[in-house]
């Protein structure tokens, strides 16, 4: 429907009547030149290091950048490093930098990732969820799982940012249908990142550079490959019956989680593409895909 005769049905709705609420059509109307599908993104972020490495995996990420054909009015990341209880959108201004690990070398210490936020847009997001209460948050900023990512997709730092959290209380199913909700952002010039890893073993990690990936790792990384191909994400849901790699490969649900919130914005014939697949340091899962163009 165009703008003209989005207006003109209007005319049919009662004033003052209950189907629709002034700051309704207002929420509703808001930025109608934004018309172009964004797409959305999972990205297996790995070690913090990666975000100063120039690599097969960085080089990639840029290429991912540069491949959105249209300009983000905005980038909502959903990291493994931001977990709540309930949900929380953040809506500061001017998001700080978080330095969310230790035993990093200082230069890693020292990147700055100064993106402006996106409190209206996030305001706007939290409205789009009805299925639970979105608490705003103004104290926390953008950790390693978003701006490690985006200094090499926009390394201008340029675009609005801004975060969801992850209630950590929740099953992955709960997330799929949260993520559901926010698909009119895409239609709204925002560009949606999951950022976690499918495969996720810190006890078994090694940090040689030619570490050989284990077995388990490899296994599990495919099996989710290839449930996504076939569309099977309610298997993805329930991945403890995947067998025993899914059980090595996530031993906890925090970096396996954001996968859901971008499985949970693709339209169904909508083509899912693999933008990058490597297994570093033994037992990290690096894939990334692409919904949509």
């Amino acid at each position: 429907m165009n703008r003209k005769d989005f207006l003109a049905a209007l005319a049919i709705l009662p004033v003052g009547g209950k189907v629709m609420q002034l700051q309704e059509l207002g929420n509703i109307t808001r930025d109608f030149k934004s018309t172009a599908t964004m797409p959305a993104m999972f990205i297996g972020h790995g070690n913090p290091m990666n975000a100063l490495a120039d690599n097969a995996f960085t080089r990639r990420l840029t290429a991912m950048g540069k491949s959105v054909k249209e300009q983000p009015r905005a980038i909502l990341a959903v990291s493994a490093h931001w977990l709540t209880k309930g949900t929380h959108v953040l809506v500061s201004s001017k998001p700080v930098t978080i330095h969310d690990f230790g035993g990093f070398p200082q230069a890693l210490h020292d990147v700055q990732y100064p993106a402006p936020g996106a409190p209206d847009i996030a305001r706007e997001t939290a409205r789009l969820i009805t299925s639970t209460h979105v608490a705003e948050d103004d104290q926390w900023g953008l950790d390693h799982g978003t701006w490690s990512v985006l200094r090499h997709m926009y390394p201008e730092a340029n675009i609005p940012v801004y975060q969801l959290s992850i209630d950590y209380s929740k099953p992955p199913e709960y997330h799929y249908n949260l993520a559901r909700e926010l698909k009119a952002l895409r239609k709204k010039g925002v560009l949606i990142l999951g950022s976690g890893n499918i495969v996720h073993n810190l006890r078994n990690i090694s940090f040689s550079d030619t570490a050989k990936p284990f077995d388990w790792a490899v296994e599990f990384d495919e099996t989710v490959k290839t449930k996504i191909e076939q569309r099977k994400f309610e298997d993805l849901m329930h991945y403890q019956q995947l067998g025993k790699a899914a059980m090595m490969a996530v031993p906890t649900n925090d970096h396996y989680l954001p996968l859901f919130y971008s499985l949970g914005l693709a339209e169904k014939d909508e083509q899912i593409n693999f933008t990058y697949e490597e297994i570093q340091n033994g037992s990290i899962s690096m894939r990334c895909f692409q919904i949509g163009e």
